[in-house]
């Protein structure tokens, strides 16, 4: 394991975030960044405001996945 030289190593994991920007929740279900915005400001992906950012918590996010469901 080689050191960062501020307090971590290289071969520790790191967490994953609580916090995604819309953007990174965009990335991972797919979709462009615009429709991703789309679905928060329609109330249909929930999200929080930190100061002028916005947020999307991860857990919603899977919820969001898991109520789609599937067509068939």
């Amino acid at each position: 394991m080689a050191s960062t030289g501020i307090g971590t190593t290289i071969d520790e994991p790191r967490p994953e975030r609580l916090l995604l920007s819309v953007a990174e929740a965009a990335e991972l279900l797919g979709v462009s960044r615009a429709f991703a915005y789309e679905l928060v400001l329609a109330g249909e992906l929930p999200s929080v405001k930190l100061g002028r950012l916005r947020k999307v918590r991860r857990g919603e996010l899977e919820a969001y996945v898991a109520a789609l469901g599937g067509d068939g």
